[in-house]
């Protein structure tokens, strides 16, 4: 089952790497950069500020270990210890995975980027959904700043998947953690009761 998995995680990868176009490359490269998305943390920093007041240093604390947790989870433990070589590394792909400027790594289970990115994504979701319905926008950009791994070739599908999944369950563990700590921060109705 698990070598099968594998094997459509690969055909998958093969498939959608190799859909890949000039004018593109350095505009996934820009978009899986730290720097470019500078302003967007601002604007969520004063979102966040704008929105809680005195208390956005709880929120703004949380997001910190939300992302510690995420990034740990991914690049500390999860790498280290199932050392599954990024496709870029891989020598069954030499000449075949198109690989744009950097590989990084030796390994790449789980995605660090995608990790991080869906940790932010969810965070910021969860405390702010009530007070800018649009914020769901964040989990588009998310999915955006993970497809650019596996089009530059340095992430399996489901390297991105797992990572999704360990970003979104370490922000909702702080984002839990957080209104625990501090009630006041837990927007009503966040979760509507069922009729």
């Amino acid at each position: 089952m698990l070598e099968t998995l594998k094997s459509w995680d690969e055909e998958l990868f093969l498939f959608l790497n190799a859909q890949h176009v000039d004018w593109l490359d350095p505009i996934m490269y820009t978009l899986t950069g730290k720097y470019i998305w500078i302003p967007l943390y601002a604007f969520l920093v004063f979102l966040t500020i704008k929105t809680f007041k005195k208390n956005s240093i709880w929120v703004l604390l949380g997001i910190g270990l939300t992302i510690l947790i995420s990034d740990q989870t991914t690049s500390g433990i999860m790498k280290p210890f199932f050392e599954r070589l990024r496709p870029c590394h891989d020598p069954r792909w030499e000449g075949i995975v198109y690989n744009y400027q950097k590989c990084g790594g030796r390994y790449g289970f789980a995605s660090s980027h995608a990790s991080n990115s869906f940790a932010v994504a969810g965070y910021f979701v969860l405390f702010l959904i009530n007070k800018c319905k649009s914020i769901t926008w964040l989990f588009f950009w998310a999915a955006i700043v993970s497809y650019t791994r596996i089009y530059l070739g340095v992430h399996y599908p489901l390297d991105v998947l797992v990572g999704a999944f360990i970003g979104l369950l370490a922000a909702i563990i702080v984002w839990w953690i957080i209104i625990k700590l501090k009630p006041e921060l837990h927007l009503k109705h966040l979760f509507p009761p069922i009729q």
